[in-house]
């Protein structure tokens, strides 16, 4: 599974995305800037979008020209199981 982080050169171009995509009915989560891509950009924080929600998101960037540095395609390194015990 694939997830996709949205990339911006300062923390208000992503809140402005953020709202811009909430606005449109599509998700997006603030997360920090995965480590293996963070020297990339100089803001550390990006958008987490899913990868069945990808292709709408981007539509809605072109479509509303919105400002951004570059969406990164990464594994997904989110692990289910990492606060279980039992």
């Amino acid at each position: 599974m694939k997830n996709y982080y949205i990339l911006f050169a300062n923390y208000t171009e992503g809140l402005l995305l953020q709202d811009l995509l909430k606005a449109n009915g599509h998700k997006a989560r603030i997360s920090p800037t995965p480590r293996t891509i963070q020297g990339s950009v100089p803001c550390g924080m990006s958008l987490l979008i899913k990868e069945e929600d990808i292709a709408g998101v981007k539509a809605c960037i072109e479509k509303n020209k919105a400002v951004y540095v570059d969406i990164v395609e990464v594994d997904c390194q989110i692990n289910a199981n990492r606060n279980k015990f039992c």
